[in-house]
């Protein structure tokens, strides 16, 4: 084997926003987007080009938006009095967000007919949004895991705690969504049964769980994914229900997409129609990725992917080239070739450090980051080059 090897290829993983028009509910996004890319390949301006295995990401925003997958706060009442005829309602362990939960709180409490507890954990929520200043928590007499505090107690202790990036003080914004809501600070699931049996978890990624503890203490529990999530003429739906939906004007929230998998698949066969390649699709929502300043999570979506046809199923199978490098001064290149050729042997040395998450998760972390959440225009993103390796020279390519 030579021990330097020869290639005619530079680059690897590549990632392109692709410019989409702005859509309205009703457009066929499939043709739309299958011709978008076939004409940012034929353009005399930065041409892309098209090769089996790449994988195209949407943003749910776009197919959502399509759908017309929308719910008015009314909605959102109608669904709540249904669920909860009478009596008080605990909303608990929100995120701290105008954008992603203060209007459904608003159409929550529109929909219960007694006092709605918004229960709030501290210092921070599930996704890192502080509420008070840790280092103030530390130093008090509180205990975090058993200690309940009121709006006032708080307030007694702790003062007025604004968001570092949007400078809310999310305890009053929640508490004047409507007059029969009534701040709650605690940690423990089972103190919420102090106040009401009657709860809406309102956790993302960490529901079920608390769903499970409410129940076996006796709750009876909905999570955000029970709310607006029936297929229904009348309105939006989702099978996220209000999960990872996001503020559109002041009487409307936009839906999670329903239905991503089917998309996915009608997308990719398109593709293969029309360039006769065998093109990756998938659904994005948000990142799981942290800002290293303020300490939060991008990610206030149920999942980042809800839906990606067959080849991205998954964890990547790489080796960790800098391992082998290391355990082989001598003749890296060599022992680099020969890893990456039996990497599927079953010795997993070289694989001790790889990231193991979902393909989806990752490429879905990489077309978030490139779409953004401003005015880029780029709602479709081209990733090329992912499922190669450091071996692999120019593939062969079938021009659309």
């Amino acid at each position: 084997m030579n021990t330097t090897y020869s290639t005619n290829r530079y680059v690897g993983v590549s990632v392109y926003g692709v410019r989409m028009p702005i859509i309205k509910q009703g457009d066929d996004i499939v043709s739309i987007i299958s011709d978008k890319l076939i004409q940012a390949y034929n353009t005399s301006y930065q041409p892309i080009t098209l090769d089996n295995c790449d994988i195209v990401g949407i943003t749910e925003s776009f197919l959502a938006r399509a759908q017309g997958n929308y719910v008015t706060l009314d909605d959102i009442a109608d669904d709540i009095s249904q669920k909860f005829p009478e009596g008080d309602v605990a909303v608990a362990f929100p995120i701290l967000s105008r954008n992603r939960f203060a209007k459904i709180l608003e159409g929550i409490a529109q929909g219960v007919k007694g006092k709605v507890y918004v229960c709030l954990s501290y210092p921070v929520d599930e996704v890192g949004n502080a509420i008070m200043d840790e280092d103030a928590l530390f130093n008090s007499d509180i205990n975090p895991y058993s200690d309940i505090l009121s709006k006032l107690q708080f307030r007694e202790k702790f003062g007025v705690f604004h968001h570092p990036i949007t400078g809310s003080d999310h305890i009053q914004m929640y508490e004047e969504i409507a007059p029969n809501i009534e701040i709650v600070l605690l940690n423990n699931p089972k103190d919420i049964l102090k106040y009401t049996n009657q709860i809406i978890v309102s956790s993302i990624h960490a529901r079920y769980r608390h769903k499970a503890i409410l129940q076996q203490a006796g709750g009876i529990v909905y999570t955000l994914d029970d709310i607006c999530n029936t297929p229904t003429s009348q309105h939006g739906w989702s099978e996220y229900g209000v999960l990872g939906s996001n503020y559109s004007d002041e009487n409307r929230l936009k839906l999670f997409p329903r239905d991503s998998q089917a998309f996915c698949k009608k997308l990719q066969d398109k593709l293969k129609q029309k360039t006769g390649l065998a093109i990756e699709v998938m659904i994005y929502g948000d990142g799981g990725f942290k800002c290293p300043k303020t300490h939060i999570w991008e990610f206030a979506d149920p999942v980042v992917s809800p839906g990606y046809t067959d080849g991205l199923k998954g964890m990547p199978n790489e080796i960790k080239i800098k391992a082998v490098a290391d355990n082989h001064i001598d003749n890296p290149e060599e022992a680099i070739q020969k890893a990456i050729t039996e990497k599927n042997t079953g010795d997993d040395f070289y694989t001790l450090g790889t990231t193991p998450r979902q393909i989806t998760d990752l490429v879905g972390s990489l077309c978030d980051l490139t779409t953004g959440s401003g005015d880029k225009g780029t709602p479709v993103v081209l990733v090329k080059g992912y499922f190669d390796n450091y071996l692999t020279d120019i593939p062969e390519r079938i021009r659309a």
